[in-house]
């Protein structure tokens, strides 16, 4: 599990499958109300309050983004108490644990990998080169390369080789692509896997 800031009152969780079958929760279990998941919600808030300092209580707002080849993101906004609901007095009459959590679901077939060397993005290319070929959008995003798969440009027999491949190489990543499109640049915008392979060999 891995949990970032975005911002005052948003933090980004990262589970992978590993995370949710080792509590024993399905991917379709995310977004419903059984006791696992909310456990594992309580989890996710105290880490990110013993890792980031961020305080759970109030209203907050779910984003569930679900990932099939690398796991799940969570989105957590932090919303304000509505003082009409609970009155204007001093903080310590607020219930303790108030999860109003507003959750929202959206699923994703993209592939997204993110390598931390060039060499090592164009060994994966060379790799990649027998299953795709007309694929890919290569990002440069926190100093990390980012090698995007629509599921399109992919036939979904050969999902689970390619994501086995990748995994070998880079890491999955959660960063989506409207954050790819916005903070990250642009590097090759089609045909990644092409381009890098026409331009670049192989070393060793």
């Amino acid at each position: 599990m891995k949990i970032e800031r975005l911002g005052q009152d948003k933090i980004r969780i990262f589970l992978t499958f590993d995370d949710l079958s080792e509590r024993g929760i399905q991917k379709d279990d995310m977004w419903q109300e059984i006791p696992k998941v909310h456990e594992l919600f309580t989890e996710m808030m105290d880490q990110a309050y013993s890792e980031l300092g961020f305080d759970a209580t109030g209203p907050l707002a779910v984003e569930v983004f679900a990932l099939p080849a690398q796991g799940m993101v969570v989105i957590v906004t932090r919303g304000k108490y509505d003082q009409q609901r609970y009155g204007s007095g001093a903080e310590d009459e607020l219930p303790e644990e108030v999860y109003e959590m507003e959750v929202t679901l959206e699923t994703s077939d993209s592939i997204v990998y993110a390598f931390n060397d060039f060499e090592v993005l164009i060994e994966a290319a060379h790799m990649l080169h027998d299953h795709v070929t007309n694929a890919g959008k290569l990002y440069h995003y926190k100093g990390k390369w980012i090698l995007y798969l629509e599921p399109d440009e992919v036939e979904e027999s050969k999902h689970a080789a390619l994501i086995a491949l990748l995994a070998e190489f880079g890491e999955g990543t959660s960063v989506t692509p409207a954050v790819l499109e916005e903070y990250g640049k642009v590097v090759m915008p089609e045909q990644a896997v092409e381009v890098l392979c026409t331009h670049f060999s192989r070393q060793g």
